[in-house]
């Protein structure tokens, strides 16, 4: 399969939209993921209502243009939800992922579609919501 078909225009135009939620250290909760398959990172910064809902986040991301933009429709529509959603929109991806499901219903997922076509890519794709269950998983906030 060619580049051109996994790296859309829509895709590529994703990857510069993670400007717009750069790091922010003093937030009380962080998370992190990896992909075991291309090493793509993700580092994840929240900041949580009082019904631990996600108010801000704050992204450092180290990966491919598919992991970048992941990212960005990630942190596009993650306000407002909580753990229990991110948990379920996790399963819902990699069941879609793994091809025993319809694409997901994340807003925008479908801009990143192409890439599941590309296996080695799965990994980039969910980092966004592993990370930031792994924030919204701990037991108290980062000091």
């Amino acid at each position: 399969m060619s580049a051109e078909r996994l790296y859309t225009p829509e895709m590529l135009a994703l990857t510069v939209e993670l400007a717009n939620w750069p790091s922010v250290e003093n937030f009380p909760r962080h998370g992190e993921a990896r992909s075991k398959t291309c090493g793509s990172t993700i580092a994840i910064d929240i900041a949580t209502d009082f019904d631990g809902s996600i108010e801000m986040l704050g992204l450092r991301v180290r990966a491919c243009a598919v992991g970048q933009a992941s990212a960005a429709i990630f942190a596009r529509h993650a306000k407002g939800s909580d753990l229990a959603d991110l948990t379920a929109a996790h399963d819902r991806i990699e069941g879609w992922l793994d091809g025993e499901a319809p694409i997901a219903d994340w807003p925008d997922l479908q801009l990143i579609a192409s890439a599941r076509d590309y296996p080695g890519r799965h990994g980039a794709i969910i980092l966004p919501w592993k990370a930031a269950i792994s924030a919204l998983s701990s037991t108290s906030p980062a000091s």
